[in-house]
């Protein structure tokens, strides 16, 4: 059984920490890597970028997940309203991702295979990540659960009553080298393949901002795949539910990446 969340901090600040959690018996479906250690899956809860949303809502997943033989990050970071926004969000993704390798060695982690598994705007985090041209600890493969994954489009239909403004702090006009590295849209092509998961109920979410993504990616060259799931935005984090059973395949079929 998954034992308790270990909390590790990489950095100084109190939004600065993962919890990983470990499940030390043996899984055959999802096999051991090189060095006999388990698959990583990061996990980056989302919440439209502000500070009222925490990492609590990845532990559900890491429970599930653990349970299925991954070793999971559940991985915390600030956010727009507690010193987060840019650059900072993205500072504390990229440390915290890398953070991986030391605790890699004290814990028997398989870094050639961590996938990274993002709900809403944690999806937009996840294949920010895979687009690092430098990393300590590359990204293998995205799980994108009815990510924000086009900035722009977002802005224009003012999501989450203007969630991408108040995450980056001004405009594409006053600042569009800030919107070119932040949009994923931006940075393909990607060298990391990406199942992104949509709920065809979503209210929260449009599905173009998936839909539009994938698309883009697969003109640029870049390895992507639309998968509708039943549900709404809520149902891909929630465990038990059909959208989660989708969640769980697509994890599979990307720890396999290497």
């Amino acid at each position: 059984m998954p034992g308790n969340p270990l909390r590790i901090q990489y950095g100084t600040g109190p939004e600065q920490y993962a919890e990983l959690t470990l499940d030390d018996e043996r899984h055959d479906d999802v096999g051991a890597g090189p060095s006999g250690g388990a698959p990583v899956v990061v996990i980056i809860h989302g919440g439209y970028w502000r500070s009222a949303y925490t990492a609590e809502l990845g532990r559900p997943a890491a429970l599930d997940l653990t349970g299925r033989g991954y070793a999971c990050w559940n991985l915390e970071y600030r956010r727009a309203g507690n010193g987060g926004g840019w650059p900072e969000t993205f500072e504390d993704i990229s440390a915290g991702i890398d953070a991986l390798e030391p605790a890699a060695r004290d814990h028997n982690l398989d870094l050639t295979r961590v996938t990274v598994l993002g709900h809403s705007a944690g999806g937009h985090l996840a294949v920010w990540a895979a687009g690092r041209r430098t990393a300590a600890v590359p990204v293998t493969a995205v799980v994108s659960q009815a990510g924000v994954l086009n900035l722009a489009e977002a802005l224009e239909l003012n999501l989450s009553d203007g969630a991408v403004r108040n995450f980056l702090g001004s405009s594409p006009e006053g600042e569009p080298a800030r919107y070119r590295s932040a949009d994923p849209m931006r940075r393909l092509p990607l060298r990391v393949p990406v199942i992104a998961l949509h709920g065809d109920a979503d209210s929260h979410v449009p599905l173009s901002q998936s839909a539009g993504f994938v698309q883009a990616a697969k003109d640029s060259g870049s390895p992507a795949e639309l998968r509708m799931v039943p549900g709404d935005h809520f149902a891909l984090i929630t465990p038990g539910t059909p959208a989660w059973a989708a969640v769980v395949q697509a994890v599979a079929e990307a720890s396999q990446v290497q």
